[in-house]
């Protein structure tokens, strides 16, 4: 099985080594398998679940719901339903902040369209 290092992973990601150091800490994403040194070595399938981790994180999620998500993922399959749920209800608030930020565009074009008529 092909591995990769934490700073491939953290390149990668678009991350610092320490960043990913530190999620596992708080346990928001699981920790890695070990080479024969003892380093980090990632799969893919790890990275993968990181990349989902990482957009959970970009839309507003809070670390503690992410690690939440990263345990039941631990019990898989029995911790499906739960990770069904911590995303739709991720969603709905996505979708609320989503709305939100429309209305602020459209102010902020209207006034835009005020000025540039102005000139």
């Amino acid at each position: 099985m092909t591995t990769r290092s934490i700073g491939d992973v953290a390149q990668h990601l678009g991350l610092v080594p320490d960043t990913l150091r530190y999620y596992e800490r708080r346990g928001v994403v699981p920790n890695p398998g070990r080479d024969a040194g003892g380093r980090r070595a990632y799969t893919e399938a790890d990275v993968h679940l990181l990349e989902v981790l990482l957009h959970l994180r970009a839309t507003g999620m809070p670390l503690a719901d992410i690690a939440s998500f990263t345990h039941y993922v631990s019990q898989d399959p029995a911790g499906v339903a739960e990770r069904l749920n911590l995303l739709l209800t991720h969603r709905d608030h996505v979708l609320a902040e989503q709305d939100r930020v429309t209305r602020a565009l459209a102010v902020i074009d209207q006034k835009i369209k005020d000025y540039r008529s102005r000139l």
